[in-house]
């Protein structure tokens, strides 16, 4: 049976337009990496431009850098650098600081923006636990009432009291996509405001947050953009929203003046009205760097072969593991599925733990999610084929 399997991965990975991608990056022969969707894999050539950045930049011109390198300018140039591949114009995404920050941001502007008779701030019940959390404090800031909902719930549950909503766009540990663009109209309808977390769909599928109208978005760079460990995240704020957006942070880098060094605040102007402290210029390079990969790429094609990818892998785990042993928590419908397979398993840490040990790096979600990410852009079929085929061989021989 695996014969059959493995020949037809060959054959998938022969007519893949984006198979040439994966030489851009740094990866063991023989390892397959499915962990994406928590940490990307390292392009190829940022070590080489990080060394320039240490010992020319830094090392040469030192305080220079922030002017004939461009240091300075940085957060607004990579945020409009990530701005096509989650469907946004040039001029509303900021680069800087971690997620959590941004969510913290994002959700208290929004209240401000939208909170005079609306004292609700509907979450995701789901959500990544730290986006919880900061809408909590949030909440408890500005004088509003956390509701969590589970996102299939809440067109149903916004009312005239809901000043925004914050959803995962791709829940964390099932993989299940959330429909952004219902949600988004069925908020504004209702006169709410559309906050989303992007971390686990941006790089992997298309988001279209102009199209859609989203109000504000966040999201990380070290998973899908593979921007590195700890690179920073990213703040959204849609430009009809730029004059309202009020940051809880006001440090001097949004000052409209920084220089001036003035004891009064007066905001920038646009998307830069997210900026806080003196940007983490290394990170972020790395990062501004990292997005080389994407040039000439297109989302809808990342996100065809990304289904196309999850899929297979699905056909082969129902081919090779014994019925029962392991359930996917993953939609099967194309329109409700990120970019990763996650499996319901008994066992599941000591599961994972053997197939990492057998070169199939995944990741877990206690008690018993296995999780397999998808990355188009170096992620191949015979890859897929693979992890499927090492999996049954651990279930085998650990005990039911």
């Amino acid at each position: 049976m695996s014969e059959t399997y493995i020949q037809r991965a060959k054959a998938l990975d022969a007519a893949d337009g984006l198979a040439a991608h994966r030489e851009r990056f740094a990866l063991d022969a023989g390892t397959v990496y499915l962990d994406g969707n928590s940490l990307g894999a390292l392009p190829a050539h940022v070590p080489a431009r990080m060394a320039d950045v240490i010992t020319r930049e830094w090392g040469e011109l030192r305080i220079r850098s922030w002017d004939e390198s461009g240091w300075w300018t940085a957060p607004e140039r990579i945020g409009d650098r990530i701005a096509p591949i989650v469907g946004a114009a040039p001029g509303q995404i900021v680069v800087g600081d971690s997620t959590s920050v941004n969510v913290f941001k994002a959700v208290v502007a929004a209240a401000r923006i939208n909170g005079d008779d609306r004292d609700e701030i509907l979450v995701d019940a789901t959500t990544f636990p730290t986006d919880g959390y900061i809408a909590q404090s949030a909440a408890r800031m500005t004088g509003h009432e956390i509701v969590a909902c589970d996102p299939a719930d809440m067109a149903d549950a916004v009312s005239d009291r809901t000043a925004l909503a914050l959803v995962n766009h791709v829940d964390y540990r099932t993989g299940r996509l959330q429909d952004l663009p219902g949600l988004t109209a069925a908020l504004h309808a209702a006169g709410a405001l559309a906050v989303w977390d992007l971390c686990h769909s941006a790089g992997a599928l298309p988001v279209g947050l102009d199209a859609h109208g989203v109000d504000l978005a966040v999201g990380c760079t070290y998973k899908y953009l593979n921007g590195g460990p700890g690179s920073p995240a990213y703040l959204y704020v849609a430009e009809r929203h730029q004059t309202a957006f009020d940051s809880p942070l006001p440090g001097w880098n949004s000052h409209t003046d920084p220089f001036a060094m003035t004891p009064g605040y007066e905001a920038a102007e646009g998307a830069l009205k997210g900026r806080v402290g003196t940007p983490d210029i290394l990170s972020m390079l790395a990062l501004e760097s990292a997005l080389d990969v994407w040039d000439g790429v297109a989302i809808e094609d990342v996100r065809a072969k990304s289904l196309a990818l999850t899929d297979f892998f699905l056909e082969c785990v129902r081919a090779y593991v014994p019925e029962g042993r392991v359930v996917s928590v993953t939609p099967d419908a194309h329109g409700e599925r990120g970019s990763q397979a996650a499996l319901s398993c008994e066992n599941a840490p000591a599961v994972m733990a053997e197939l990492i040990k057998r070169g199939v790096v995944g990741d877990l979600r206690r008690p018993d999610v296995l999780r397999f990410g998808f990355t188009p852009l170096y992620v191949g079929f015979a890859d897929a084929e693979k992890a499927a085929r090492i999996l049954a061989e651990v279930l085998a021989d650990l005990p039911a």
